[in-house]
């Protein structure tokens, strides 16, 4: 059964994400601040983590930055009263993969939650689909209908991980940290260099998919209907 950790130090939210949450058949664990959660993580097998940002002992900046170092392939939304701009900034930048403000409608959280989880099973598979491309991790080979590609490694790691996660936005620095290497000592600004042949090597698949720019934040890919 899939575990989800609830992360909040107010006790009535808690208690309405753990209904919600149980009634869609989800296993919810709970811890009221951020040093309780970070013990339950290291622990136990939590599949998804819901986290508030001001809470006692380790705030949820300080958690999102601890899990991300403890377990990179855990997803992380993150639900605060916060909703400027630049708090949301913030929290992609330490590794949220998504973001509700509260009051929230709980409904929508759950839709949350199930696209994240299906969006990381998605994100450890060796193919990706992105409508009728195929990206093949393990040849790094991309099959559109009857026709092979080969890309650039960078470039095919970038489309990759933008396929692998589609819809969620990730920063310049994320992007090079995962592809280039925590070492990186190159300006972020490559980024934007592969994103633009990507543009221009898939203009005519606008139908399959697109790569969105988010205003401040980064890019996001974004599958046609």
């Amino acid at each position: 059964m899939t575990k989800i950790l609830i992360v909040d130090d107010e006790e009535h939210i808690r208690e309405l994400m753990r209904i919600f949450l149980r009634n869609e058949g989800f296993e919810v664990a709970e811890a009221t601040n951020g040093a309780q959660a970070l013990s339950i993580v290291e622990k136990s097998a939590i599949d998804l983590v819901i986290l508030d940002i001001m809470m006692p002992h380790m705030d949820g900046w300080e958690l999102c930055k601890k899990i991300r170092e403890h377990g990179p392939d855990i997803p992380l939304l993150m639900v605060t009263a916060k909703g400027e701009a630049g708090q949301k900034v913030k929290g992609f930048q330490l590794g949220t993969d998504d973001y509700v403000t509260k009051p929230f409608d709980p409904l929508e959280l759950v839709m949350r939650v199930r696209a994240l989880l299906k969006r990381y099973r998605i994100a450890f598979s060796h193919t990706v689909r992105i409508g009728e491309i195929v990206l093949n991790r393990q040849s790094y080979k991309v099959v559109r209908g009857d026709e092979e590609l080969t890309l650039p490694l960078k470039e095919f790691e970038l489309l990759f991980k933008l396929a692998s996660h589609p819809g969620q936005i990730f920063t310049r620095e994320q992007l090079i940290v995962q592809i280039w290497g925590i070492d990186y000592d190159g300006d972020d600004r490559t980024i934007d260099v592969h994103i633009k042949r990507l543009r221009e090597r898939f203009a005519g698949d606008t139908h399959h998919f697109r790569i969105e720019t988010a205003r401040s934040l980064g890019y996001r890919l974004v599958v046609s209907e």
